[in-house]
């Protein structure tokens, strides 16, 4: 996980060499502050997002998918998945890129924090964008996906932040990393396992309020689930383990395993239009 923005940015230059022929049949607004300057704590580069918007007309408002970058919790950009803001708007959707605080400088409840505060500017904003406010769809690979279900989980980080619940109408989880860190940072299996003490901090009662394996309730909104057949031991084991729940608590899901795929795939895959997760996130928006 530690290599992702590396791996990524070598791809996003082979891609942009090979796209440059594209209409662009979106229009994107970049670096737009999700925060007011002035609120403490406000940083200008991290409480930024993008929007993409479709440049077809449409009679009805479109749905809102909010993407959540990786990077091991300590790196990654929004500049990095402009691919993924025009696919989503290629197929209908208003795109929101976002980015927030990373660590050393904050750990993981601040981050989720920024996540939902994001969402919130979305919920107030995006119908000058064309965006529906009332579909609101949060998406995320690795970090990002377990960010992503943490806000879909339930309604602890909106609350805190003064925002309305039930904003995240499902949640979209691209081989997510960090679902079940209260076992993951117990067991320590790994040798460079402890620079996850870093954003998730020393105290297991701090991991297990950021697991959405032990903060998701009843009436959470649905979730996609997936997972590459070759990514991480414990992605694969925390994604499986939290459909389980799911199923359990009477939330829909659809969990899905791509075979062969490894964890960075998992994300660039999302450069070509027939990605079966962009299949799967149009059933899932239909009105």
């Amino acid at each position: 996980m530690g290599t992702l923005p590396v791996v990524l940015t070598v791809f996003v230059l082979l891609i942009v060499t090979t796209a440059t022929g594209w209409a662009r049949p979106s229009k994107r607004t970049r670096d737009i502050p999700y925060l007011a300057p002035n609120t403490a704590g406000f940083d200008p580069e991290r409480h930024l997002l993008d929007v993409y918007q479709p440049r077809r007309k449409s009679a009805t408002p479109r749905p809102v998918v909010v993407f959540i970058h990786g990077g091991s919790w300590n790196s990654g950009s929004k500049k990095i998945y402009w691919f993924i803001g025009r696919r989503l708007a290629k197929q209908g959707f208003v795109a929101v890129i976002i980015n927030y605080r990373l660590a050393p400088a904050v750990e993981v409840p601040a981050m989720a924090d920024d996540c939902a505060r994001a969402v919130g500017w979305v919920a107030s904003q995006i119908s000058a964008y064309g965006g529906d406010p009332s579909r609101i769809y949060v998406m995320g690979h690795s970090a990002g996906g377990g960010l992503a279900a943490l806000l879909a989980s339930g309604p602890t980080v909106f609350t805190r932040n003064g925002l309305p619940t039930g904003l995240v109408k499902g949640a979209i989880l691209n081989d997510p990393a960090g679902i079940n860190m209260y076992d993951y940072l117990q067991k320590m299996e790994y040798p460079d396992d402890r620079k996850f003490l870093i954003p998730f901090g020393k105290e297991p009662a701090g991991w297990q309020a950021v697991s959405p394996q032990y903060q998701v309730q009843a009436g959470a909104p649905p979730m996609l689930l997936y997972t590459g057949g070759r990514t991480y031991p414990s992605i694969i084991k925390g994604t499986e383990e939290f459909h389980q729940t799911l199923q359990k608590l009477g939330v829909q899901s659809q969990y899905r395993v791509i075979p062969g795929r490894k964890h960075v795939p998992m994300v660039t895959g999302l450069f070509w239009k027939n990605n079966i997760i962009y299949r799967d996130l149009r059933d899932l928006a239909k009105p």
